[in-house]
């Protein structure tokens, strides 16, 4: 056979590698490792990928990564995709979305967030989205939607948010959602719903309330009106049956079977006591606002601003609260507990305890007073310490005293040890003192010896401080002259060399020599 026939064409045919057909992946070049890439389309599903794999195509319009364990999307990852479309992150383990993490998709119309771990939604965290027509962000873990969280979504047409926790929703959460068809809240914890949170929805067709624990007051007014005016052509016939869950006397009753006059609020009431107070400088306070009312009341505590400009503000925040954020109170339901630690002068001053819900709101005022005095209480006369303070040395504050009380627990330990120091030192001396006497008393010779008896006054001495006045055995007045008390004023510089320490004398301290004694008369 001739070179270049069919034969040799058929094996060419058999050596080529076959065509990739319609629908299958093909290898491109850059395709990340183990994933699976389409023309525009890359598979990255159950890999069990911690983050976004690197080598994406750019141009990839597609992207699948569901069922990984991505906890977090870093600064950058989707940064090359501005192509991007269509983008699925359901069943991973993303814990939070931060500000702008989708700033480079400005295409991106579908984004799967389910079944994550998201707890909170930041304002920003969706910045950049301005094409989105398609968030998925059920099966989460959401307790709160804040105000103005969903504000980058011009163009959103559905938001599904079922099967979370919320328990909350603000009234500017769902602000700038003017393009918002459906919107699914349930298989939540939402009690309450104000229509100010709907009003931003001028587009709605589909919206789906139930199976929350809803409760049934007053605050409930409006939209068992709204359902029945013209909101029925939102709702299902299931989603019509919005059933009460509290009070009890209306739980499992559907809110469009009950009448107006069942759905009522008791307006709250708010006690605290005292009403004013006096507080030492750093001590700690807490005063507690007890209110009642149904529905629980938002108990929220405030300083009342002074008249006087300049004058710092104390900062209250309630016990066991979130810290007070952007100059705004703290609050709680039930009862609150303002707590003020270690007390100064700006915190005095008039506060008010506020109690708030549907029903209305009550104030009790509360004013605290700080005592400025730092006089020391009268202490009971001290023993003369050995050693004297030096000059210009502050002296130790007072046990008991409120400067005392003011300083920290090593400071007070250490001066309560000082005086401890001090006060034993005192006893040793004075031991010393009394035990050098009993010595000379011992050392003394027979009675008469060393003094002088004067009958006469005439013949007194002159120097009345070495007089003594006693009394012989029948009672006659005389005065003896002490030799241990001299008349001289100085001191040798030295004590003599043969000075006895047995007449307790102590080594190291100057003893006057045993010289004769004048009575000048």
């Amino acid at each position: 056979m001739a070179p270049g026939g069919p034969a040799s064409l058929l094996l060419l045919l058999l050596l080529l590698p076959p065509p990739p057909l319609p629908g299958l992946p093909s290898r491109a070049a850059g395709c990340p490792v183990a994933c699976r890439c389409y023309s525009a389309t890359v598979e990255c599903g159950a890999l069990r990928l911690r983050v976004v794999p690197l080598g994406i195509p750019p141009g990839t319009q597609t992207l699948f990564l569901q069922d990984n364990n991505i906890a977090r999307l870093e600064p950058g990852a989707l940064a090359p995709l501005s192509a991007l479309r269509r983008l699925y992150l359901h069943n991973n383990s993303l814990r939070a979305l931060e500000a702008g993490a989708f700033r480079a998709q400005p295409r991106l119309l579908e984004l799967a967030l389910t079944s994550n771990r998201l707890r909170g939604l930041r304002s920003g965290a969706f910045l950049g989205l301005a094409q989105l027509r398609v968030l998925y962000l059920a099966g989460n873990q959401l307790a709160r939607l804040l105000d103005f969280t969903f504000l980058h979504l011009p163009r959103l047409q559905e938001l599904h948010l079922q099967e979370n926790s919320i328990e909350l929703l603000e009234d500017q959460a769902l602000a700038g959602l003017s393009s918002l068809a459906l919107l699914d809240l349930s298989r939540n914890q939402l009690g309450t719903i104000s229509r100010e949170a709907l009003q931003p929805l001028a587009s709605l067709q589909v919206l789906r309330l139930t199976e929350n624990p809803w409760r049934c007051d007053c605050a409930l007014h409006w939209l068992g009106a709204w359902i029945k005016e013209g909101g029925q052509r939102l709702l299902s016939s299931r989603d019509r049956k919005i059933m009460c869950a509290e009070p009890p006397r209306l739980a499992l009753q559907s809110l469009l079977d009950i009448s107006h006059s069942s759905l009522i609020c008791i307006p709250p009431s708010v006690h605290v006591q005292p009403l004013e107070l006096t507080a030492n400088l750093g001590e700690d306070l807490r005063v507690a606002c007890q209110a009642s009312g149904y529905p629980q009341p938002l108990v929220t505590w405030r300083k009342v601003p002074q008249p006087r400009e300049g004058r710092p503000r104390a900062q209250a925040q309630l016990e066991g609260g979130a810290p007070v954020l952007g100059g705004h109170s703290a609050s709680d339901t039930g009862s609150g507990m303002l707590f003020l630690s270690n007390i100064t002068l700006a915190h005095a001053g008039k506060y008010e305890c506020e109690a708030s819900n549907a029903g209305g709101a009550a104030r009790v005022p509360f004013r605290l007073l700080v005592n400025a005095s730092r006089q020391q209480p009268q202490q009971p006369a001290q023993p003369p310490l050995p050693a004297a303070r030096p000059a210009g040395r502050e002296p130790r504050p007072v046990a008991g005293s409120m400067a005392f009380r003011a300083l920290g627990l090593a400071t007070q330990t250490a001066i309560a040890a000082a005086i401890a120091l001090l006060a034993l030192t005192a006893v040793l001396l004075a031991a010393m003192i009394c035990r050098r006497r009993r010595r000379r008393k011992k050392a003394r010779g027979p009675p008469g010896e060393g003094a002088l008896f004067v009958n006469d006054y005439l013949d007194g001495p002159c120097t009345f401080a070495q007089l003594e006045e006693l009394r012989d055995e029948r009672g006659h007045e005389m005065f003896v002259i002490n030799r241990s008390k001299p008349l001289f004023a100085e001191v040798p510089a030295e004590a003599p060399a043969d000075c006895d320490p047995a007449e307790g004398a102590t080594p190291g301290l100057r003893v006057p020599p045993p010289v004769a004694y004048e009575i000048h008369c």
